[in-house]
């Protein structure tokens, strides 16, 4: 992830570290301050040659905050303020990514607006289904034991009819 930082001298070891000051979250955008410090090993402060303190860098650092890549930020600093210093490009330069992206943001929670209306239609509709599955069950269960009784009734008939015939 890239950041902006500024080398600073650390006074209680005397090593060069780096004052993370800003992060970049997407194209053009970044989040200022983190207040997060990172020492910079002699390895890296030879490759980088960035002994200055004060000196604004960019810093891309992997997830663990290891250092990836390390550079002056000076262009980089002027080609932002050349880019933003054009009253043309300073009001396209952000207000267009913003507008597309709320347009996205709309659009995603449109969608998902929609799938939970769905979904809540169709739990409602099986929810429906297993009520009238369960009063079907239940005039069921009725009707057998009516049935039951029924047998019940003509056994027992059936038992004082034929005690009847085997007496006589």
């Amino acid at each position: 992830m890239l950041h902006l930082a500024q080398v600073q001298k650390n006074q209680s070891s005397d090593g060069i570290e780096l004052q993370l000051l800003a992060t970049q979250t997407a194209k053009n955008i970044w989040v200022v301050g983190n207040g997060k410090t990172i020492a910079l090993t002699e390895q890296t402060l030879s490759e980088a040659s960035v002994s200055s303190n004060n000196l604004l860098v960019l810093v891309d650092l992997d997830e663990n905050h290891q250092i990836l890549n390390l550079q002056n930020a000076t262009n980089w600093v002027l080609e932002l303020v050349k880019t933003l210093s054009n009253p043309e490009n300073a009001s396209d330069f952000s207000l267009e990514e913003e507008e597309a992206r709320i347009e996205q943001w709309r659009q995603e929670l449109t969608s998902q607006s929609q799938d939970i209306t769905r979904r809540n239609l169709e739990i409602e509709t099986r929810r429906e289904q297993m009520q009238e599955l369960e009063a079907s069950l239940q005039q069921e269960k009725e009707e057998l034991e009516r049935r039951w009784q029924e047998l019940k009734v003509l056994e027992e008939r059936h038992k004082g009819t034929s005690g009847l015939s085997e007496s006589e």
